[in-house]
């Protein structure tokens, strides 16, 4: 009896390692192709807008694995999907910088969104099972290897950009090292309860209706976080300059980062709950105060606050819809909506700063923090 308990230990603490190490996967294979977006454009010689619409097919991708993921998962379950969806990831990376105009390089970018959602869900309902079955807050620490995985890869690219390396060769030995990495990772990944894959998956709006109040929490994190990215720095070129105003993102990155480190620890002395409404209000009071202010040193205590302040919420927003209804259903729903509020918010945040200021649009991102506050109850479930 003690051996088998010892073994089953040993099993689930594999697989957090795992979980870990693809978090941190996900995290670089994506960070990597962001870095050389400024490097394909000029090879390719496109416009600014033109870029843009191109880089819409990574969203559009992504948006519909997110639609259509849930019922893979509930066939295939999420440690072979999580694989799947990773190797495919590194095995595309390279492939937008093969494309020679516009429009194959969004159609790569669509199989390239699609993989990247995919994993995303995947290794998230990968991660939800674990918490469960540690019975003790982990969430957050995986979302940490993601920030750490995304400052690896953005430091590589970077790299790999001052030193002239095309982004192709540079992304194909990316795509091949981190595909070594998944096989190793990947092997130790929690096995699905074959019961739970033979029930009949529940995608009705009465199987999704306890996930709204999540959802509104996921909509308002995610959009001040892509807010925060897209809008940051050229809110502080007000006051500086661009060299400068880059630190605005990078100093909400690091807090962001230390936030999720610590934030397990934090979940268990107060609670999810607790925790979802103190970073909430620490994010509005503090952006609030950095905007009402101005300044540079305000404006960058403030976006260290929301980084802060952001950093825990929607991990464990994830945590609560994969312990609220089954995992699958309850992650996939949730990310939709977050998704939907990244790539849907900075646009609304530019159209408002057009009829108002920019920094009374960025006002919309406090208001949104302290909703996200207001509604921590609904976040309970995180510690069952």
């Amino acid at each position: 009896m003690r051996s088998r308990a010892g073994s089953d230990t040993l099993l689930l603490k594999s697989a957090r390692v795992s979980v870990a190490v693809v978090f941190f996967i996900h995290g670089v294979l994506v960070s990597n192709w962001l870095a050389r977006i400024p490097a394909v454009q000029a090879e390719l010689r496109l416009a600014s807008g033109v870029l843009g619409l191109a880089l819409l097919g990574a969203s559009g991708g992504a948006f519909a694995a997110i639609v259509g993921i849930p019922r893979l998962l509930v066939r295939f379950g999420s440690a072979r999907v999580t694989t799947w969806s990773s190797f495919g990831l590194c095995a595309v990376l390279a492939l937008p910088a093969l494309a020679r105009s516009a429009a194959p390089l969004a159609a790569a970018l669509v199989l390239y969104g699609a993989l990247a959602g995919a994993m995303d869900v995947a290794m998230n309902t990968q991660a939800v099972d674990v918490e469960r079955a540690y019975r003790r807050p982990v969430m957050v620490a995986f979302h940490a290897l993601f920030s750490l995985g995304g400052m690896t890869g953005a430091a590589m690219g970077g790299l790999a950009a001052a030193r002239g390396l095309a982004p192709l060769p540079h992304l194909v030995a990316v795509g091949a090292l981190l595909a070594v990495a998944t096989r190793l990772a990947t092997r130790r990944l929690l096995p699905d309860d074959p019961e739970a894959l033979a029930k009949a998956p529940q995608f009705s709006l009465a199987a999704i209706r306890p996930l709204v109040p999540l959802g509104v929490i996921a909509f308002c994190i995610l959009l001040g976080e892509g807010a925060m990215a897209d809008w940051g720095a050229v809110y502080l070129t007000g006051y500086t300059s661009q060299g400068a105003a880059a630190t605005g993102y990078a100093v909400f990155s690091l807090t962001m980062a230390a936030g999720r480190l610590a934030g397990d620890w934090l979940r268990l002395r107060i609670g999810s709950v607790n925790l979802v409404r103190l970073g909430g209000a620490i994010a509005a009071a503090g952006l609030g105060a950095g905007l009402a202010v101005g300044g540079v040193a305000a404006t960058l205590l403030g976006f260290a606050c929301a980084g802060a302040g952001f950093s825990t919420i929607f991990p464990i927003t994830l945590s609560a819809a994969g312990h609220k209804v089954a995992s699958q259903t309850g992650v996939a729903a949730v990310t939709g909506i977050g998704y939907l509020a990244f790539l849907a918010g900075p646009p609304a945040i530019g159209l408002l700063a057009d009829a108002v200021t920019l920094r009374v649009a960025l006002g919309l991102t406090v208001i949104l923090s302290a909703i996200a506050a207001l509604l921590a109850g609904s976040v309970r479930d995180a510690d069952a």
